[in-house]
This record gives C-alpha cells, sequence and structure tokens, in this order.
C-alpha cells in the first residue's frame, strides 16, 4: 500500500515539473513564467521527495531529501527574486530609452 501511495504523490509531483515547464514556455511574460517556474518546481520536488520519504529505508535518508528541498526553496526563491528585480531594470530602462 505504500508504495502505491508513494508511486502516486511521486506522480503528482512530476505532474508539477511538467506544468510549471509549460508555464515557462507558454506564458506571455517573464514574471508570469518566472511564478510558474518557481512555485511548481518547489511543490513537484516536495511531492516527489515526500513519495521518496515513503520509501526511506532510514532516518538519515529522510533528513537529506529534507535539507535538499529547503536549500532547493530558498535558492528558487532568491534566484527568482533576482531575476523579477533584472527584469523590472531592464523594462525600467527601455522605458527610458523611449
Amino acid at each position: 500500500m505504500i508504495e502505491l501511495i508513494s508511486l502516486v504523490v511521486i506522480s503528482v509531483g512530476v505532474f508539477f515539473f511538467m506544468a510549471g515547464t509549460i508555464g515557462l514556455l507558454r506564458f506571455p511574460d517573464a514574471f508570469s513564467r518566472l511564478h510558474a517556474i518557481t512555485k511548481a518546481d518547489t511543490l513537484g520536488l516536495g511531492l516527489v521527495i515526500f513519495g521518496l520519504i515513503l520509501q526511506a529505508d532510514s532516518a538519515r535518508s529522510v533528513v537529506l531529501m529534507l535539507i535538499i528541498w529547503i536549500l532547493m526553496m530558498a535558492s528558487a526563491a532568491t534566484a527568482c527574486q533576482l531575476l523579477a528585480r533584472y527584469q523590472k531594470r531592464s523594462d525600467e530602462d527601455m522605458q527610458h530609452d523611449d
């Protein structure tokens, strides 16, 4: 039963990864693309890690996977903030050039 639940949770996580990628490719502007990719990837990785935790054989593995997810959330938020700030400055520079 645990294997089935794990498979379902991992599959939903992969779905979120795919949805984020589609959003990255299809959304019209940089801000909505950033939102799609950071939110979907964070949730997707969280679900994949949760599914893997259900199958983990040691507490060490669980802790390592949780640390990876926490570091990914922090880095995704930081990278998104920096990219959004850069895009905003680029947009402002383009408006001043007109």
